[in-house]
């Protein structure tokens, strides 16, 4: 997928590669395949399964950091990791020159207010949440590693961009249109219902690959009605007999 992507994309914008795993070596070694083929970034999640201390963490990250010259960004989702990278370890890790910023999709918007209040000024802060995207700002976060962004990729930038100029009520107002859309994007497990979406808007397949499943039927009524709401596919009526 990597190899795809950079195919796809020589120059146009920067690829940032996913290399994370609960085994240290094993995410260093990937890391290091992913420098080669020329990717510009690293975005490694937090160990998950083995819940890692503190400290194995930021052992965990530095040693990923000497195994590469690209610059990283940390992942912090301890919804589906089992382990939060605390502020405390997030200041730790932005002293290391190559740990550039933080995905923080943990949820918890006084976590982002204090890692924001820690770390240098131009540590990137990142939302992983697209409804926690706006408020981030405020704090200091510089953008989103978005979910929706894959059905609606102009509108997201807008809002960030926006919110970058300190726009706010700009930025505002496109949330607020798009809250219901962030929002089913997560009637059940991520990325279930962005692939439902995506395949009723006409961009993709809909298949999904187990553990994964199709969404329920009630699910996908949802989804639909709220793509419908939102003028991004066409209404369809039911045929009503006599």
């Amino acid at each position: 997928m990597v190899d795809i992507t950079l195919g796809e994309a020589p120059g146009k914008v920067p690829v940032v590669a996913g290399a994370g795993g609960y085994d240290t070596a094993e995410v260093a070694h990937a890391a290091r395949e992913y420098e080669a083929m020329g990717v510009s970034g690293i975005l490694s999640v937090a160990p998950y399964y083995n819940k890692p201390t503190q400290e194995g963490l930021y052992q965990h990250f530095r040693f990923i950091a000497g195994a590469v010259s690209l610059p990283i960004l940390l992942y912090n989702v301890p919804g589906r990791t089992g382990v939060n990278i605390e502020p405390a370890t997030v200041k730790r890790l932005s002293a290391i020159d190559t740990i550039v910023g933080v995905k923080e999709a943990s949820g918890n918007i006084s976590q982002m207010a204090s890692i924001a209040a820690q770390v240098p000024q131009d540590f990137v802060i990142l939302s992983g949440d697209d409804a926690i995207t706006l408020p981030l700002f405020a704090l200091g976060g510089r953008g989103v590693i978005s979910v929706a962004s894959n059905e609606i990729p102009t509108e997201m930038a807008s809002l960030c961009n926006f919110a970058l100029q300190e726009n706010f009520p700009a930025a505002r107002a496109i949330h607020s249109h798009y809250l219901p859309l962030m929002e089913v994007n997560f009637v059940e497990s991520n990325p279930i219902p962005v692939k439902a979406a995506m395949a009723k808007m006409g961009l993709l397949q809909a298949v999904w690959r187990l553990p994964l499943v199709p969404p329920s039927a009630g699910s996908l009524g949802r989804i639909h009605s709220v793509l419908e709401a939102l003028s991004l596919v066409e209404k369809t009526y039911a045929a009503v007999g006599d």
